[in-house]
C-alpha cells in the first residue's frame, strides 16, 4: 500500500522525476529587443561600425598623427603633384592640396561629423517631442494647428529646408546643427503624435482615467513613456541622415571655418579640382560618409524590426 505525502504549503503534488517549472520573469520590451538584436547579423554589423566611428571620434587626439588644421606637408605640394598613399614616409594616405595629412583629417573629420550629427539630432528630437506631446496630449484645435504647421515643414524637402536655414543663420558649424535639427523636428513631432494617439485607447490609459488621474499625469507618466519607442528608433535612423546632411551642407560651403578644416564634406569640396591628379582625396572621405551612414542605418532598421510587435515573438 503506497502513501501519498501531502504537498508543502502553497505547493502541488508533482510526479517523481517531473521537471520543475521555472519562475516567470517578465522581460520588458527593451530587454527582449536587445536580445533579438544580439542575434541579428545586420544589427551586430551596424553596432560595430557605429562603435568604431564613435571610438575614433573620441580618441582622435590620440589616433591622429597631426592636428586637424595642421599642414605638415605644405612644402611637398607642387601645382602638378600631390603625394598620394605611400609616396612619402609619415603620410600613409598621402597629403591634400593644402599639405595636410589625409589620415589625420579623416580621423578629426569623424569627430566633427559625430558632434554635428548628435547635436542636430538632439535638437530635432527635443523640438519634435515638445510639439508631439502638446499635439498628442491636448488634441482638439491645438492638435490641428500644430499638425498644419508640421505639414508645411514636411512639404519642403528636408535638405532644401536645411540649406535655407543654414544660409539665413550664416556660415558656421552651429548654423549647420540648428538647420539640420529644425529640418528633423516635423518628423519626430508627427511620429510621436501618431504613437500617442494609438495609445489613447489602451487599457492602462482607460484604467488611469477611471482612477481620476489628471490629463497631465496620464500624458507625462504613462502615455509619453510608452510612445517613445518608435521615436527612439527614428532618432537612430536620423543620425545617418544627419551625417550625410552635414557633409552636404559643408560641401556647399555653409560650414564656415578655414579651407583646411578637417571635415568630411569640406574635404569633398576641395577635392573636386584635384580629381584628375589625386582622386583619393574625394574617394576616402566619401567612403567614410557612406560607411558611417550605413552603420547607423543597419542599427536603426534592426532596432525597428526588434521592436515591431508583429515580429517580436518570432
Amino acid at each position: 500500500m503506497s502513501t501519498t505525502l501531502p504537498p508543502a504549503a502553497g505547493g502541488s503534488v508533482l510526479p517523481e522525476g517531473a521537471p520543475t517549472a521555472k519562475p516567470a520573469t517578465g522581460s520588458g520590451m527593451w530587454k527582449d529587443a536587445f536580445r533579438r538584436l544580439r542575434r541579428n547579423p545586420a544589427a551586430v554589423t551596424g553596432a560595430v561600425i557605429v562603435g568604431l566611428f564613435i571610438l575614433v571620434a573620441i580618441l582622435a587626439p590620440l589616433l591622429a598623427p597631426y592636428g586637424g588644421n595642421d599642414l605638415p606637408g605644405r612644402t611637398d605640394i607642387t601645382p602638378t603633384r600631390i603625394p598620394g598613399p605611400g609616396d612619402l614616409d609619415g603620410y600613409p594616405l598621402g597629403l591634400d592640396r593644402f599639405g595636410g595629412d589625409v589620415l589625420s583629417k579623416l580621423i578629426w573629420g569623424a569627430r566633427a561629423s559625430l558632434i554635428i550629427g548628435v547635436v542636430s539630432t538632439a535638437l530635432g528630437l527635443a523640438g519634435g517631442v515638445l510639439l508631439g506631446v502638446i499635439a498628442g496630449g491636448l488634441g482638439g484645435w491645438v492638435d490641428s494647428v500644430i499638425m498644419r504647421f508640421v505639414d508645411i515643414l514636411l512639404s519642403v524637402p528636408n535638405l532644401l529646408l536645411a540649406v535655407s536655414i543654414a544660409a539665413l543663420l550664416g556660415q558656421s558649424s552651429l548654423a549647420i546643427m540648428i538647420a539640420i535639427g529644425v529640418s528633423q523636428v516635423p518628423i519626430f513631432a508627427r511620429l510621436l503624435r501618431s504613437s500617442m494617439i494609438s495609445q489613447r485607447s489602451a487599457d492602462y490609459i482607460l484604467s488611469a482615467q477611471t482612477l481620476g488621474l489628471s490629463r497631465r499625469t496620464i500624458t507625462m507618466s504613462h502615455l509619453l513613456p510608452n510612445s517613445m519607442g518608435p521615436v527612439i528608433v527614428q532618432a537612430t535612423l536620423t543620425l545617418a541622415t544627419a551625417v550625410i546632411d552635414a557633409a552636404a551642407l559643408s560641401f556647399l560651403g555653409l560650414g564656415g571655418g578655414l579651407p583646411q578644416t578637417a571635415e568630411w564634406g569640406r574635404m569633398l569640396t576641395y577635392a573636386q579640382a584635384e580629381l584628375a591628379v589625386a582622386p583619393q582625396l574625394a574617394f576616402l572621405p566619401g567612403i567614410c560618409i557612406a560607411v558611417t551612414a550605413l552603420g547607423f542605418t543597419l542599427l536603426g532598421e534592426s532596432l525597428r524590426e526588434a521592436l515591431d510587435p508583429k515580429t517580436r515573438r518570432k
